[in-house]
Parts: C-alpha cells; sequence; structure tokens
C-alpha cells in the first residue's frame, strides 16, 4: 500500500512538474484573472458592488456566494496560484541544476567517425592545435584538448546563452508572481477626493479615505503618518477640450515638517512609504442655505464629471436647518437637499444640459430642491453624491418648487422663502495613495523576463570537433537545436583553422544518424 502510494504521489508530482502542466495553469490563471476586470470588485471599489448587488437582485447574490467580487482573494483563484507557483519551482530547479552541471562540464570527446556529423571537412591539412584552439577561444568557445599517443583531439562547445535565457526567463516569471503576491500581502492602496482648501487637508489614516484596500499582512497602524493639502490647481485646455496639463500645488507634512510640491498626472509623489497620484480633476459648488429662522448653512460639495467637458452632477445637504431657537426642537421632515448639474461653460443652447467648455468661462449652476427626510439616520449606508432613492420611491422625500439656474453669487428662493445662494467652486481633485513593495520585485522581474527572451531566441548551442594526426586533419560540427546559419559557420572556423586549404562540401545527415551520434 505504501509503495503504491509513493508511486501515485511521485507520478502526480511530475505530472504537475510538467512544462504543459505550466502552461496549462497559467492559461486558467488568464482566465480566471478575466471577473475580476470585467465585475467590480470590493477592494477597488464596494459602491460599485453595492451598486451592482442592488440593479442584480437575482444572480448577483450567486455571484457573490462564489467570490466575483473579490476574485484576487478567492480561494480559486489563490489555489490556481498556488499550483502555478508550485509547478514552475518544481519544473525549474531540476532544469537549472542540471543546466549548472552541463556549464562546469567538458565538451565531450570527439566522435569517431566525423562522416556522420550534420557538418564536417575531412582530409585536411595538418595545423597546429595551438592554432586550432586560439581560433576557437577567439571565438569565445570552451575548448579541451585530449592526446592519445600522435593523435590530438580538441572538443569545443558554444552556445549555452539560449538554456540560460530560457531559465531566466521563467525563473523572471516566477519572480512577478512572487512580486505580486509580495504586494497583495503588505501592500495597501486608498483613493481620496481633495478639495482645495486649508479646512479639507487629507491626513493618511482610514476613516478619511473615500475607498481603499488593505493587504493581509498590513493593519492601520502600519499606515505611514502624513497629511496633504491642495493649495491651487490649475489646468490648460484645446480648443475642443481636450486637457493638456493638469498641475496640483500641494503641502504635504510629514514627521512634523511642511514641504511644497507639485502634483502632476504621471508624475507622482514619492513619500516615505507611499506614492500620490493624481487622477482627475473636477468643480466643488459652494452653497449658502438660509432657512426660514434666518440662519444660514454652507456647504461645499464636491460635484462627479460625467463627460470630457467636466459637465458635473452632485448633492448638497443640510440636515440641521430649521432649528427653532425659541424652543431648541428641529423639523426632521423639514430637512433640505439639493440635486443639481454644474456647467463650468455654459452652452449656446441651455436645454443641452452639457457643458460647452471644460474650463469655467461662463459657469452655471442649475438645482432642484428636494424637501422631506433625507435618510441619514435610517442606518444604512448613503453616497455623498446622490439623495438616497429609497426615500424619494417612498415619498419621504419630494421635489421642492422648480428647479432654478445660477451664476455665481445668485440668490434663489424656495416656495417657503428660504434661500439658496450660489457663493461659487473650489477646485478638487482625486488623489490615489498607494504602497507597493512587490513593485521592485516585478520591475526587475519584467527586466530579466526580457532578457531572457532575448538570450532564448538568440543563443544557439553547438559542437565542433578536430582530430589531428601526423598526417591531417579532420573537423566536424553538431548543431545543439535548430540553426540554419551552423554550415556557414562551421566553414567560417575550417576556413579560418586552415586558410589556404579548400574547405569540402558539408556532409548533411539523417536525425537517426545525429541521435546515434550524440
Amino acid at each position: 500500500m505504501t509503495r503504491w502510494l509513493v508511486s501515485v504521489c511521485r507520478r502526480a508530482w511530475r505530472q504537475l512538474t510538467s512544462m504543459r502542466t505550466a502552461l496549462v495553469l497559467l492559461f486558467l490563471l488568464a482566465v480566471a484573472a478575466i471577473p475580476g476586470s470585467v465585475l467590480p470588485q470590493r477592494n477597488v471599489s464596494p459602491e460599485q458592488v453595492r451598486q451592482y448587488l442592488r440593479d442584480n437582485p437575482d444572480w448577483g447574490p450567486t455571484l457573490d456566494r462564489f467570490f466575483f467580487f473579490d476574485v484576487y482573494a478567492s480561494p480559486w483563484f489563490s489555489a490556481i496560484y498556488l499550483l502555478l507557483f508550485t509547478s514552475l519551482v518544481g519544473c525549474l530547479v531540476p532544469r537549472f541544476r542540471a543546466h549548472f552541471v552541463a556549464m562546469v562540464r567538458k565538451p565531450p570527446p570527439a566522435p569517431a567517425r566525423f562522416a556522420r556529423l550534420p557538418a564536417s571537412a575531412l582530409d585536411l591539412p595538418a595545423a597546429p592545435a595551438s592554432s586550432v584552439l586560439s581560433v576557437l577561444r577567439r571565438r569565445r568557445f570552451r575548448t579541451v584538448v585530449r592526446t592519445s599517443g600522435d593523435v590530438t583531439e580538441i572538443s569545443a562547445e558554444k552556445g549555452y546563452l539560449k538554456e540560460t535565457g530560457n531559465l531566466v526567463f521563467h525563473f523572471a516569471l516566477l519572480s512577478l508572481l512572487i512580486g505580486v503576491a509580495y504586494g497583495s500581502w503588505f501592500g495597501w492602496h486608498g483613493n481620496r477626493l481633495l478639495i482645495q482648501g486649508q479646512d479639507f487637508a487629507f491626513c493618511n489614516t482610514l476613516l478619511n479615505y473615500d475607498e481603499h484596500a488593505l493587504g493581509a499582512q498590513v493593519g492601520e497602524g502600519d499606515l505611514p503618518r502624513f497629511c496633504v493639502r491642495m493649495d491651487k490647481f490649475a489646468a490648460t485646455y484645446l480648443d475642443n477640450g481636450q486637457p493638456v496639463t493638469y498641475k496640483a500645488d500641494v503641502t504635504v507634512t510629514e514627521r512634523g515638517r511642511s514641504s511644497k510640491h507639485v502634483l502632476q498626472v504621471n508624475d507622482p509623489l514619492r513619500l516615505s512609504g507611499a506614492n500620490v497620484s493624481l487622477l482627475g480633476h473636477g468643480y466643488a459648488p459652494r452653497l449658502r442655505y438660509t432657512d426660514k429662522y434666518g440662519k444660514s448653512h454652507e456647504q461645499v460639495a464636491a460635484f462627479l464629471p460625467k463627460d470630457g467637458m467636466l459637465t458635473s452632477d452632485g448633492v448638497a445637504t443640510f440636515p440641521d436647518v430649521n432649528l427653532n431657537p425659541s424652543t431648541g426642537t428641529r423639523d426632521e421632515k423639514a430637512q433640505i437637499g439639493f440635486s443639481g448639474v454644474y456647467l463650468p461653460t455654459l452652452p449656446s443652447d441651455p436645454s443641452v444640459a452639457s457643458s460647452a467648455f471644460p474650463a469655467e468661462n461662463d459657469p452655471r449652476l442649475m438645482l432642484q430642491a428636494y424637501r422631506g427626510v433625507l435618510g441619514f439616520d435610517a442606518g444604512a449606508p448613503l453616497s455623498v453624491y446622490t439623495l438616497d432613492q429609497r426615500q424619494i420611491d417612498a415619498k419621504r422625500l419630494s421635489p421642492f418648487g422648480d428647479p432654478i439656474m445660477l451664476k455665481p453669487g445668485d440668490k434663489g428662493t424656495l416656495p417657503d422663502g428660504t434661500t439658496v445662494e450660489f457663493l461659487g467652486t473650489e477646485q478638487w481633485i482625486s488623489i490615489s495613495i498607494r504602497h507597493d513593495p512587490g513593485q521592485p520585485i516585478v520591475l526587475g522581474g519584467a527586466a530579466a523576463l526580457l532578457l531572457g527572451l532575448l538570450g532564448s531566441l538568440t543563443g544557439k548551442r553547438r559542437r565542433v570537433f578536430f582530430r589531428i594526426t601526423p598526417t591531417g586533419m579532420s573537423a566536424g560540427g553538431l548543431p545543439r537545436g535548430d540553426y540554419p546559419g551552423f554550415a556557414e559557420e562551421f566553414a567560417s572556423i575550417v576556413a579560418a583553422v586552415t586558410p589556404a586549404a579548400t574547405v569540402p562540401d558539408q556532409v548533411a545527415q539523417t536525425d537517426a544518424d545525429v541521435k546515434e551520434v550524440v
């Protein structure tokens, strides 16, 4: 029984570590990653996952049960990843050992009959062994000389670059897997929308992120401590509205010291323990709402762009309005929210409701007021960019008055006499803060992969033999693989050794003959 079990395990290990199995597992890993590219992922955008589940109540929970919204942390993806890693290690270690032995081993003795080699030159005039060795060593052949009586044999070998490159390529692929896994375990990232001004500075804690994801071995205490404040933002555009530059002046406070930096697209800010990248830009209208008791409430609400011209929509909510100063009570059913669309440049036809240009040349803010219960006390997570549709569907939150359009400085009046004033806008940027300790490993692996591939494609392993006797000399050559140009190289070597001699035609042999010689 034990012998049978050992035999089964040995066959299974041999099958797992074969190159065919590694290729199949690599293909399966690519297929398994497809849902992670098509479906929203919790570690990237939990809000999109919740919205997807709300929009697909029938089969969304089934996908969630099988980890389709956490693909890269799922058991089945991890199993394929681990099997591929094991297969590569089991395949490469024996190959590396065999290749190392072949590199340190001397070239084999010359075969008895050169005429049966794919390339041969017989009945050549004798040349000194030293001159033959000199020619071969100039061409970077590894050589060994064997002498038996009056016969001197020279064996030379070259082209280990091919197998070396092949091994480097596969070990680089293995390092890519290690780098990705290491970055997944010990890396983290988060996204944050940062509005211009001192009051909106961001400090690196989990509570301050809009979205975040931590590696399996990372806790909140592992995050580096720093704060980022956007002081100014500038953008330039072509006449068609295409952005040319995005540039944000930021102040970074790290270890008690503040420093000024410029943040641009594709030019991240590199801090100790994290990189800060600029992702996008938009506008945040500043509104002042005055309730029926005459108390003013201000809010800056970031509106999200929905097209290339920065036509943006969003909401501004005022849940703490209408506090009766005499009684100290608040009418919770008289909360106010505004759903709006911001146009940086008003088009010639306002009914289009789309900005004509992304810069603020002629800005307008279209607002629709809602009155009722905003839903902040319901206990369910709410988006800060939309009103709670459940409250609207239940008619606990209803439109209040007609839509109004405001320019900066304009004031609109609602049916109950309260007012809303559009004070202007602030700039905002979206930033990505990321730490990936596996990135240097992945970068080095990618560079090694290209170098290994280049060596594997250009290297050609071959052997050349010479036999020198008192009456003459003969030569033979053997390519170890597909090498169409070997005949020309062999002829040039023989010509260099015997420049005054005529090199006989090459003798081609069958595959069976070559295998017999090898």
